[in-house]
């Protein structure tokens, strides 16, 4: 690389740029649209962790796991669709500045934080996956044939990998907020 092209660090804002409105608008659109993808994520799993399952403790077995199971396999669909999002629009914002931080004549080091954000939430998503698709599975079948204690088993296993989603994703809000205020 050349030692002459200066090299911009992310520190709150992107380089100059040429203002373009519809691009700015359409930046700030996916920006919403990832912001409350993550919502619905990080939401979603504080409901289900702290809300739900200790208010669900009350009812019989058979009964708590059917109605987490059926909590889950909704719940899960939307956070499908809200990783998808994610990963979709954070994949084009991180372009949108790279692109122009070039055709500014800058060299684009990726900052710390969204190299983070991007590395955790693909270890999360790689954990969403495990969960729907082998756990989720697990207790799918345990509910069909009304295997209870396999049917709790499932449920103890995706709740210890939500916790850890849930964990990460705290890391990466912390990482990104606290990144972008340095």
């Amino acid at each position: 690389m050349a030692a002459d092209v200066p090299v911009w660090h992310h520190q709150t804002c992107p380089p100059p740029e040429p203002h373009y409105p519809e691009t700015s608008m359409f930046y700030a659109v996916l920006k919403t649209i990832h912001l409350l993808s993550v919502i619905v994520w990080i939401g979603g799993m504080v409901f289900a962790q702290f809300f739900l399952r200790p208010a669900v403790a009350t009812l019989a077995p058979p009964e708590r796991v059917r109605l987490m199971h059926a909590v889950m396999g909704r719940f899960l669909n939307a956070v499908l669709v809200a990783a998808g999002l994610i990963l979709g629009s954070g994949i084009w914002m991180i372009g949108r500045i790279a692109r122009q931080t070039a055709q500014s004549g800058l060299k684009f080091n990726m900052p710390l934080e969204w190299m983070a954000m991007a590395v955790l939430g693909l270890v999360m998503m790689v954990i969403l996956g495990h969960i729907r698709f082998a756990l989720y599975k697990r207790l799918t079948r345990a509910v069909a044939d009304a295997v209870w204690p396999a049917a709790g088993a499932a449920l103890a296993s995706i709740r210890t990998w939500v916790m850890v989603n849930l964990g990460i994703g705290v890391v990466i809000v912390a990482v990104t907020v606290l990144g972008a205020s340095s």
